[in-house]
C-alpha cells in the first residue's frame, strides 16, 4: 500500500468521525433545547386548562383561534387537556385544535401519576392521527378536590425541526467529506512530490553514478531535512567508493610491484643455482661467485620480506614497543653510521635542543637510517649532509638536508609511496626496493607524527621528521615514569 493511500485512509476517516461527533453533539443539544421549551409550554398551560375545565362543567366546544386566555398565553396547535378524578376516571377532555381536525389526541396511560410544580412529572407518549408523539404533564388541581389535570403538547414542530436538521447535517457532512477527500488527495500528492523526485533521482543514481544529489535539501521542512541527510549520505558513499577504488588500484599496483621485486632476486638465485648444477668442472672462482651471489640475493630477499611484513603490521595498527628514546643520541648514532658507510662524506649533526620522547627506539633508528641512506644514495659523492634536531611548536623536529639535485615537485608528492622510485632506471642494487621512505612514513605516522620533504635553500632536498612530544615541559624523570 502506497504512502499516499495510507495517509488518505487515515485522515479522511478521522475527519468523518469528527463530523459525526459534531453532528451528534449539535443534534443532541438542539433536541435538549427544544424539549426544554416544550416542557415550559406544557407546564405553563396547566393552569389555563384547569381554569377552562372549571368554567366548562361539560367540556363545551373547543376554543377559538388564539386559545383561552391564561398566564401561559395561547396554546400550541393541537394541545390536549384531560381532567381525571382521584380514582383515575376521565371527567373531561378537550383537544385545543384550531382547525377542523379533532381526531388527534395522545395515548395516555391509565395509571398516570401526577407530579408537582416543584417536581413536575414530564413524559413523552405516542399520539393518534397526524401527530406521532406528545409531551405530557400531570398535576393536581388547586380546588382541593384531588382531581388531576393532564396537559399534552404535540411534538410535531420539534420533530420536524430535528428532521430538517438531520437532513441538513447529512447533506453538509457528505459535501464537506467529498471536498475534504479531494483536497486531502491534492495536498498529499503535492506534499509527496518531493519524495517522488527523490525516488526518481535515487533510481537515476544507480545508473548514472553517485555524483547526483536529491532536492529539496534544507532545514526548513521534514522532507528537506531528509533530502539533506540523503545528500550527506550520498557524499559519504561517493567518497567511500572513490577511496575504495583508489585503495584497490594502489593494492593492485602494490601487488604488482611486490611481485616484481620478489621475482628479481628469485630469478637471480635460480639462475646461479642452475649454473652451479650444470657447472661440472667449473673454475673455483666462478663457483664462489655463484654461491656469493645466491647468498646476497637471499639476504636481499629476506630484507624485502621483512620490510613488507613491517608495513603489513603497521597497516593493521599493531602497537609498537614503547620506551624512552633519546633523540640526541639517535641523531649522533645515525650520523656516525653514515660516516662509516661513506667515509668521504661530511655528515654533520646539529642539536639545538636535547629532546627525548616515548616511542619505539628500534623503529625510529630505522626511520632516520632510511632517510640518511636515501640522501647518501641520491646525491653525488662528496655532497655534505646536515642533520638537525630541534623543538618546534611542541614537537621534536629532525631535518636531514642534502645539497644534491633535489626532488621534482611532481615526485615529492609520491616519494613516500611504496616501491616508488624517482628514477625508474636506477639499479636496484644501488637504489634499494623503494620501501625505505614508505617504512619511514608509516613508522612516524604510528608515533603520531609526519614525514615531509621540502627544497633545501640553495638546492637539494630536506626531509623533515616531526614527532609529537608528550609534554612541552616534560623532564627525564617524567619520561622514565611514562616508559615504565
Amino acid at each position: 500500500m502506497s504512502l499516499r493511500l495510507r495517509l488518505l485512509l487515515t485522515l479522511v476517516p478521522l475527519f468523518i468521525l469528527g463530523l459525526i461527533a459534531a453532528d451528534v453533539a449539535t443534534y443532541t443539544a438542539l433536541r435538549s433545547f427544544l424539549t426544554s421549551r416544550v416542557d415550559q409550554q406544557v407546564i405553563q398551560a396547566h393552569i389555563p386548562i384547569e381554569q377552562y375545565f372549571s368554567r366548562s362543567p361539560d367540556g363545551g366546544p373547543g376554543p377559538q383561534p388564539g386559545g383561552p386566555p391564561g398566564p401561559g398565553g395561547p396554546f400550541p396547535q393541537g394541545t390536549y387537556g384531560q381532567l381525571r378524578s382521584p380514582t383515575g376516571a376521565v371527567l373531561k377532555s378537550q383537544s385545543f385544535t384550531f382547525s377542523s381536525d379533532t381526531s388527534t389526541h395522545p395515548v395516555l396511560p391509565s395509571d398516570l401519576q401526577p407530579g408537582t410544580h416543584e417536581h413536575p412529572k414530564l413524559i413523552t407518549v405516542s399520539g393518534s392521527g397526524s401527530i406521532n408523539s406528545y409531551r405530557v404533564y400531570a398535576d393536581r388541581t388547586n380546588d382541593g378536590t384531588g382531581d388531576t389535570v393532564i396537559v399534552a403538547v404535540p411534538l410535531a414542530d420539534l420533530q420536524a425541526t430535528l428532521e430538517r436538521l438531520l437532513i441538513l447535517e447529512l447533506g453538509v457532512s457528505a459535501a464537506v467529506t467529498l471536498v475534504l477527500a479531494l483536497a486531502a488527495l491534492l495536498i498529499v500528492r503535492r506534499s509527496l512530490q518531493p519524495l517522488e523526485r527523490m525516488g526518481a533521482t535515487a533510481r537515476s543514481i544507480v545508473a548514472q553514478g553517485l555524483n547526483r544529489r536529491v532536492s529539496p535539501a534544507g532545514e526548513g521542512t521534514e522532507v528537506g531535512r531528509l533530502g539533506l541527510a540523503l545528500n550527506v549520505m550520498l557524499g559519504e558513499l561517493e567518497t567511500a567508493f572513490a577511496a575504495r577504488a583508489e585503495s584497490q588500484e594502489r593494492l593492485q599496483q602494490f601487488v604488482s610491484d611486490a611481485s616484481h621485486e620478489l621475482r628479481t632476486p628469485l630469478t637471480s638465485m635460480r639462475g646461479y643455482a642452475e649454473l652451479l648444477r650444470r657447472g661440472d668442472g667449473m673454475e673455483p672462482e666462478r663457483v664462489q661467485l655463484a654461491a656469493r651471489r645466491i647468498e646476497e640475493e637471499a639476504k636481499r630477499l629476506g630484507i624485502l620480506v621483512d620490510d613488507l611484513l613491517l608495513l603489513a603490521r603497521l597497516d593493521q595498527g599493531r602497537a609498537l614497543q614503547r620506551g624512552r628514546v633519546d633523540l640526541e643520541g639517535l641523531v649522533a648514532d645515525g650520523c656516525a653510521d653514515a660516516r662509516v658507510v661513506d667515509p668521504t662524506r661530511q655528515v654533520s649533526a646539529r642539536v639545538l635542543a636535547p629532546l627525548a620522547i616515548i616511542g619505539d627506539e628500534m623503529r625510529l633508528r630505522q626511520v632516520l637510517g632510511n632517510v640518511i641512506r636515501n640522501a647518501l644514495v641520491h646525491t653525488p659523492t662528496g655532497t655534505p649532509i646536515e642533520v638537525t634536531l630541534r623543538e618546534e611548536h611542541g614537537s621534536a623536529v629532525i631535518e636531514v638536508a642534502d645539497h644534491g639535485p633535489g626532488i621534482p615537485a611532481a615526485e615529492a608528492e609520491r616519494i613516500f609511496e611504496r616501491f616508488h622510485r624517482a628514477d625508474p632506471g636506477r639499479s636496484r642494487d644501488r637504489g634499494g626496493s623503494g620501501l625505505g621512505l614508505s617504512i619511514a612514513s608509516a613508522v612516524v605516522a604510528a608515533h603520531g607524527g609526519a614525514v615531509s620533504v621540502v627544497e633545501t635553500p640553495g638546492g637539494g632536498a630536506t626531509f623533515r621528521i616531526e614527532l609529537p612530544l608528550h609534554s612541552g615541559s616534560q623532564t627525564e624523570p617524567d619520561l622514565e615514569a611514562a616508559a615504565t
